[in-house]
């Protein structure tokens, strides 16, 4: 890996853990912990938020759009990058191409492979980390909560 590369890495490992923030605090309210935040190209949160499905009753509130929302209006998101906690599902991919989000870091796809391959066929660079912690605060959910979760991906 060459040292722009490795920085661009050690970068999105960072912003990962204002994420994986997110997801906690989405846990310890009774929801889904899924965390996700919105970088701008300077490297400042845009901003951040967690899936609030439970929480609010409301089945669109999911991390992606939550950090969208909370970043506001943007003359562009050319440039941007999405930090997810998780692999981003159709409606987040969504979002994500609708907007033009340059650039999406995922936490983890082993327990849900959502749409970032379409992302990646489509323009959008992918940085999936394979982050242990992310992996094992899914499995936990998902194990302890299989019926939520299957409500929460549309099974």
């Amino acid at each position: 890996m060459d040292q722009a590369r490795a920085q661009a890495h050690a970068q999105a490992r960072t912003w990962l853990a204002s994420a994986v923030e997110e997801a906690r605090a989405g846990l310890a309210e009774g929801g889904i912990p899924i965390g996700a935040a919105l970088y701008g190209p300077d490297g400042t949160v845009l901003g951040r938020g967690h899936n609030r499905r439970v929480q609010d009753g409301d089945p669109s509130t999911h991390a992606e759009t939550a950090a969208f929302r909370a970043a506001g209006r943007q003359r562009t998101y050319r440039g941007t990058t999405m930090v997810t906690t998780l692999s981003p599902c159709w409606y987040c991919s969504g979002l994500v191409r609708q907007f033009g989000i340059s650039r999406v870091v995922i936490g983890e796809a082993r327990t849900f492979h959502g749409g970032h391959d379409w992302l990646a066929e489509h323009g959008v660079e992918i940085v999936l980390l394979d982050d242990a912690e992310c992996v094992a605060l899914m499995r936990d959910f998902i194990d302890n909560n299989p019926a939520l979760w299957n409500e929460d991906i549309g099974e």
